[in-house]
């Protein structure tokens, strides 16, 4: 038996399991298993590794995208670029450290992109929002992240100004504000300043319309939000996992 699974804490708001599960029933894959391993701490990987020598493979969610790091043996060029791990192989106790949602984003956004979305806001200053910089980089558009605080080349939500989200022209939620339950949360951008011209993209997927996305859509702009990105960084995972690419 193959095992497979899934790290972070808490993870009653995962979509991995449910997505595996349906893959191995769809596509008739025999032998395989995914599991949720909700663990308090990271430090408690190496117990969870000891105790599951099936482990093939794991993927990471909030809060140790980061927190990992130091328990992998190797991480890709884009994991260590990044600073951020959602995706990790495993063979003969060897522990590769990737990341997918890279994979994902790029994507799910490439064909929503118009001439004018050459610059980004990027909300949040997490592990997703680091591989979302990376995405954007990637695909040379210019970026600004935006926190609750200034600082590390983050600048502070009052600094919005109409000019500075006439010029940003794509956003993109990498914070869990709007998440099932906590619904009526959403950063605080000034939404007046939103127009036709604007791509907002929530990584957020439950609800499939947050907050944020409904005032973006009120002002007329395109949204988006995360569940292609999850169904794609997934799949490039098993694509990982199996040797497929």
């Amino acid at each position: 038996m193959k095992i497979y699974g899934l790290i972070g804490y808490p993870l009653s708001h995962s979509f991995s399991k449910g997505f595996f599960k349906e893959k191995f029933e769809k596509e008739n894959i025999a032998g395989c298993l995914y599991e949720n391993f909700p663990i308090p701490a990271i430090t408690e990987l190496p117990n969870l590794l000891a105790q599951q020598p099936q482990l093939q493979g794991l993927n990471v969610t909030i809060p140790y995208k980061e927190a990992v790091i130091p328990y992998l043996d190797e991480l890709s060029k884009a994991a260590a670029q990044i600073g951020a791990v959602n995706c990790i192989q495993i063979e003969n106790g060897r522990k590769k450290g990737y990341n997918t949602d890279v994979i994902g984003f790029s994507k799910s956004l490439q064909p929503l992109l118009q001439p004018q979305h050459t610059h980004a806001l990027v909300l949040g200053t997490g592990g997703a929002a680091k591989a979302i910089m990376y995405a954007l980089q990637q695909l040379g558009i210019a970026y600004t992240v935006v926190s609750r605080k200034a600082g590390n080349g983050a600048v502070p939500y009052e600094s919005l100004t109409q000019s500075v989200m006439e010029q940003h022209t794509l956003i993109v939620n990498t914070t869990p504000l709007g998440m099932y339950p906590q619904v009526d949360t959403l950063p605080e951008i000034p939404y007046q300043h939103l127009t036709s011209r604007h791509l907002l993209y929530d990584l957020v997927y439950n609800p499939a319309e947050t907050a944020f996305l409904q005032k973006g859509a009120a002002q007329g702009a395109a949204v988006k939000n995360g569940h292609e990105m999850l169904i794609l960084q997934a799949e490039a995972s098993w694509e990982i996992w199996n040797h497929l690419v």
